[in-house]
């Protein structure tokens, strides 16, 4: 009868699991799309490439959250379903979807801390860094973790901050408010979520992105938006 009894209960546990998944999926996304909306409206007319100014720290640091919600949940929502998965449980996606933009609030803490206003040049060396750290053993470990399974929404926040935190001082240093280099990094960091690392893929990436920091220094007036208009 024991034995009966233990099988009931793992044959439910799972299909609760299963139940769980679709709407844990649904809460991820719908947060996404909902944190597009916020961030694109309150960034409106407020891009000004490298002169970009980030407003009050009470402004700035929910506008981050928003803006990482929007970019950061549709690539995390199969860490979200393994975790409910896990645990059997649909509340534990808000949990974990809280703690791991938490992270990243933090992030933004930093960001609003160290930035000012800057030259091109500054934007330019952004880029090849950004593009240097593409090839590191640090943003590769990263990168895996990432795409494996978390005991916590912080940890997970961790390792995504790792494997996407050059890509995210580029944005900074481009065009914060930019939404036009907002979605282009938000289809890139999807990609390394969703995709196993290649070098037929990564290793042109990481280059272009040099590419790209190498003419802003020689020639920043070909990247468009990168210099507010005269």
């Amino acid at each position: 009868m024991g034995t009966v009894a233990d099988k009931t209960v793992r044959v439910t546990a799972m299909r609760s699991g299963r139940s769980a998944a679709p709407a844990a999926a649904a809460l991820t996304l719908g947060l996404a799309a909902g944190a597009w909306v916020v961030a694109v409206r309150q960034m409106d007319g407020m891009d000004m490439g490298v002169a970009t100014q980030l407003g009050s720290v009470a402004f700035f640091v929910p506008l981050w959250v928003w803006m990482m919600a929007a970019m950061m949940l549709p690539g995390a929502v199969p860490a979200v379903l393994r975790r409910v998965h896990a645990r059997r449980r649909v509340r534990t996606a808000p949990l974990f979807v809280g703690s791991y933009l938490a992270v990243w609030a933090l992030v933004g803490v930093a960001v609003y801390v160290l930035y000012r206003p800057h030259e091109p040049v500054a934007a330019g060396a952004v880029a090849i860094a950004a593009g240097v750290y593409e090839f590191t053993p640090f943003k590769q470990h990263c990168r895996r973790r990432c795409r494996e399974s978390a005991r916590s929404g912080v940890g997970f926040g961790l390792y995504c901050v790792g494997s996407s935190i050059g890509l995210m001082l580029m944005l900074v240093a481009l065009g914060v408010m930019s939404i036009t280099w907002m979605s282009m990094i938000a289809l890139l960091v999807l990609a390394q979520k969703l995709l196993p690392a290649k070098a037929a893929a990564d290793v042109p990436l990481a280059l272009a992105i040099v590419g790209l920091g190498l003419m802003i220094l020689i020639a920043p007036s070909l990247v468009p938006g990168l210099t507010p208009p005269m």
